[in-house]
């Protein structure tokens, strides 16, 4: 299951609205507010949102990845999606034999972080989401300035054993 979660994160990161953040976007999508409210036209020429996009691709996508070949069959389900523009495939493959300890390994991880963000005076009266896949964490929630945010990704760096963090934190109001 945890590998199916962590196929699925890293496509939905594929898709436009991470390759507009980390690339300059195109005219077209210039205008846009937020990801969610992304809309694109799609082959039939129905506008279709980012959203929706991501929840076909993870329909597509109910399979465990533990090849290259696997990795490979993944990237291509994702790119025929209706409405995907772009398919950046960061799957980490971890084989079988190796899955419990990084599992295991992973739920430490997770755990330190939610420690030390709840003792943190700055971060504890948020409700941070974390995840930790293969030691890279991923930080989802809401907090009220860049500060706060910037905060809980150096409070997560000082965890042994997280190798990056993704912070997704979004700012209230």
């Amino acid at each position: 299951m945890r590998r199916v979660l962590l196929m699925l994160a890293t496509i939905t990161l594929m898709l436009p609205p991470t390759v507009l953040l980390a690339q300059s976007p195109s005219p077209e999508v210039k205008h846009t507010a937020k990801a969610d409210e992304t809309a694109k036209a799609s082959g039939d020429g129905s506008v279709m949102k980012d959203s929706w996009i991501t929840t076909k691709t993870k329909l597509a996508l109910t399979t465990d990845v533990s090849s290259t070949e696997e990795r490979a069959a993944a990237e291509d389900i994702a790119r025929n999606i209706s409405g995907v523009a772009y398919v950046s495939n960061a799957l980490q493959i971890v084989p079988d034999d190796q899955r419990q300890a990084i599992d295991a390994k992973d739920d430490g991880i997770a755990t330190a972080i939610r420690e030390r963000l709840v003792k943190d005076s700055q971060l504890k009266d948020y409700d941070i989401k974390v995840r930790s896949d293969n030691s890279v964490v991923t930080l989802r929630g809401k907090v009220s300035d860049p500060k706060a945010k910037s905060h809980a990704s150096d409070v997560v760096r000082g965890v042994p054993g997280v190798r990056a963090v993704r912070n997704e934190l979004g700012l209230k109001g």
